[in-house]
């Protein structure tokens, strides 16, 4: 008869009872979760992350004379720059009934996606220590970030509408305007899917970030920032292509709405809503895939 079978032996195969039972919820530190326990484990941290995001905001630009200042004023700079080149001396300007308007949105919105996308560069790089020395969700680093720049964004969207209105021609408020924010929670959607997607990305290859910097320059011009595409862009089938581009999308939903003062077929809605929703979840689940490998050399 084995120990185990020995009546006197019952308190012991009791204890190891208790012990299997007090280990069947724990893991080993650094494995990482199942997606549903890693979403439930990351909405604990919620609040951190608003904290982190918030803390990040004010020291951005403490080292500026500006500081804060420079949210609005680095748009303003490269707008008057984008008017200089492309309003007057290519004259892309021409047939629009508000140019400033146009290049106004083009810039202040298109801000937000570039500024997010180098917010998730090397953000998993950047504090390697505190992932070393603390067991947490890795998500949470970017997402904060990516909180951060939708922060970011408010005082720079006020100034962007104030502009519309102040400068002539003058955009004049209307029952269009209401829906810009169904626009900007779109666009945070997508831009947060970016900053996860790229936060794993350059994680452990740093040298992408100068890919994805040349990427973030030809969106400037595939996307309509400076002018409309159909201006420029004859060939029918590379002018479609173009305006599936997200960016365009969001561009060309805000003009609608800010200038022209109609609402945007419901398709264009649809296709912003699914790269919405399709950059936040493959964002999120590509750097989920990557728990395990962050802040180790």
């Amino acid at each position: 008869m084995s120990t185990w079978d020995s009546p006197t032996d019952e308190p012991t195969r009791e204890r190891v009872r208790r012990t299997q039972v007090s280990l069947a919820g724990l893991h080993p530190v650094g494995r990482r979760l199942p997606l549903g326990a890693y979403l439930r484990e990351l909405a604990r941290y919620r609040a951190f992350i608003a904290f982190e995001a918030r803390s990040r905001l004010l020291t951005a630009n403490r080292g500026m004379i500006l500081g804060n200042a420079w949210l609005v004023g680095r748009p303003l700079i490269d707008g008057a720059t984008y008017f200089l080149f492309f309003g007057v001396i290519l004259q892309a300007s021409r047939g629009m009934a508000n140019y400033p308007g146009f290049l106004i949105i083009g810039v202040f919105l298109f801000a937000f996606t570039a500024s997010s996308m180098r917010a998730g560069l090397g953000a998993m790089t950047g504090g390697r220590n505190l992932l070393r020395a603390f067991a947490f969700p890795r998500a949470v680093v970017p997402l904060s970030m990516a909180l951060r720049e939708t922060l970011n964004q408010i005082p720079a969207l006020v100034s962007m509408a104030v502009m519309l209105i102040v400068l002539p021609p003058h955009a004049l408020p209307r029952w269009s305007w209401l829906l810009v924010p169904g626009v900007v929670v779109l666009a945070t959607l997508f831009n947060s899917g970016l900053v996860l997607f790229l936060a794993r990305l350059t994680s452990h290859v740093p040298d992408l970030s100068v890919v994805i910097g040349m990427i973030t320059r030809l969106l400037v011009y595939g996307s309509g920032v400076m002018f409309s595409l159909d201006r420029f862009i004859t060939h029918p089938q590379w002018l479609a292509v173009l305006t599936l581009n997200p960016v365009y999308v969001i561009l060309d939903l805000a003009r609608q709405l800010l200038l022209d003062g109609i609402i945007p077929p419901v398709h264009q809605w649809a296709l912003l809503g699914v790269w919405a929703v399709g950059s936040l979840v493959v964002g999120f689940v590509y750097f989920w895939a990557g728990e395990e490998g962050y802040g180790r050399d």
